[in-house]
C-alpha cells in the first residue's frame, strides 16, 4: 500500500477516535446532540448542560490529549533518529524529570495551577540545557555525551523530587504530588491549551522542516557533512524543538511515559524508516493512541485511572510485539 494511502487511513482513524471520544463518557451524548449543540453554540445559544460538557470539558480534554500524544510521539521519533537508538524516549535528556521537579516544587509551595504549569515548563527546559552544557564541558563524543548528561540530570532532578515528596504533608501535598506525577488530563481547560499552543507550534514546525535531514544523520556525521549538513546544528534544532513540545506536554498533564518509545516503532512498522513519512504518521498515531488511552482512563472504572499507569501497562507488551517485528530496521 502506498504511503499516501496509509497516511490517509491513519488520519481517518484519528477522526473516528475524535468523534468516539466526544460521544462516550459519564454523560453519554449522541452524535445528533453533538451537532445540534455545536450549531447552537456558534449561533449564540449557550449555557445548557450539553454545551458545558462539550465545550468546557470534553473538547479541551480531547485537543489536549491529541497535542500531548502527538508531541511525545514526535519527540521520541526525532530523538531515536538523532541518537540512532531504538530505545530512546523524549525524557532521555531530562525534560520530564526537570518538569516533574518544577511542578512538585510549586505544589509543595502551595502555588496555583498556572504557576505549577509555568514552573514545570521552565524546569523542563532548564534540565535539558544543563544536560547540554554538561556535554559541552565534558568535550566527549557528542551523542554519548548528551546521553550521559541526560542521565546525570534526570538522576539529579528525580532525587530532588523524591526529597520534596519526603518532606511534603502526607495528608495534603503528597497525594497531590503523587497524582500529578502519574499523569492525567482530568483538569484540562481551554486556558491550558492556549498556554502551550505557541511552544507546540514552534517545536512541531522545526521538527517537520528538518525531518528529511534526520535520514542523512543516520548515515553518520562524516556523510552528513559531505552532503552539506551540520550535525551539531541539526542536533541543537532537534533538541530545542523536542524539549519545547515535551516540556509543554508534561506541564499540563504530568508524567505520561511510553508513548514516545512505543509509537515511533509502530509508525516505523507501518511506513518504514524514511522520516519524511515517519514523522507525520508518528504525529497522527500519537494523537490517536493517547485519545484512546484517555477514553479508557475516564470510562473504565468509577474512579479515573492515571494515564501514566495505563500507558505503562499497555505500552510494555505493545512495545515487545512491535519491536520484535521491526528490530531488523535498526541493525
Amino acid at each position: 500500500m502506498h504511503s499516501s494511502m496509509k497516511k490517509l487511513i491513519m488520519f481517518l482513524i484519528l477522526i473516528a477516535v475524535f468523534i468516539f471520544s466526544l460521544v462516550i463518557g459519564r454523560y453519554n451524548i449522541s452524535i445528533v446532540e453533538i451537532v445540534s449543540t455545536i450549531y447552537n453554540h456558534y449561533a449564540g445559544v449557550t449555557g445548557s448542560n450539553m454545551d458545558t460538557v462539550i465545550f468546557n470539558i470534553r473538547l479541551p480534554r480531547i485537543f489536549a490529549g491529541m497535542l500531548v500524544g502527538a508531541a511525545l510521539a514526535t519527540a521520541g521519533a526525532a530523538y531515536q533518529g538523532m541518537f540512532k537508538n531504538p530505545l530512546v524516549s523524549p525524557d532521555m535528556l531530562g525534560a520530564s524529570a526537570g518538569a516533574g521537579f518544577g511542578a512538585c516544587l510549586a505544589i509543595f509551595m502551595s502555588q496555583s495551577a498556572l504557576v505549577i504549569q509555568i514552573m514545570a515548563f521552565i524546569f523542563g527546559l532548564a534540565a535539558v540545557l544543563i544536560a547540554y552544557l554538561i556535554n559541552v564541558k565534558l568535550d566527549y563524543e557528542p551523542t554519548l555525551g548528551l546521553v550521559l548528561g541526560g542521565i546525570l540530570v534526570s538522576t539529579l532532578f528525580s532525587s530532588a523530587t523524591g526529597a520534596i515528596k519526603y518532606f511534603a504533608d502526607a495528608n495534603d501535598k503528597l497525594p497531590a504530588i503523587t497524582f500529578w506525577l502519574m499523569g492525567s488530563l482530568s483538569s484540562i481547560s481551554s486556558k491550558d491549551i492556549l498556554m502551550i499552543i505557541i511552544p507546540m507550534i514552534i517545536g512541531f514546525t522545526a521538527l517537520f522542516l528538518v525531518r528529511w535531514k534526520l535520514n542523512v544523520l543516520a548515515f553518520g556525521e562524516e556523510e552528513a557533512r559531505t552532503l552539506g549538513i551540520d550535525p551539531r546544528k541539526l542536533r541543537l534544532i532537534v533538541i530545542f524543538a523536542s524539549t519545547l513540545i515535551t516540556a509543554s506536554s508534561v506541564s499540563i498533564c504530568g508524567m505520561v511515559g511510553w508513548i514516545g518509545l512505543v509509537i515511533p516503532h509502530l509508525a516505523r512498522a507501518i511506513v518504514g524508516p524514511d522520516y519524511r513519512n515517519l514523522l507525520p504518521v508518528t504525529f497522527v498515531l500519537g494523537s490517536t493512541y493517547l485519545l484512546l488511552i484517555d477514553d479508557i482512563a475516564r470510562c473504565l472504572g468509577t474512579v479515573e485511572i492515571p494515564l501514566g499507569i495505563l500507558t505503562a501497562l499497555m505500552g510494555v507488551p505493545f512495545f515487545i510485539l512491535i519491536f520484535k517485528q521491526n528490530v531488523r530496521g535498526w541493525k
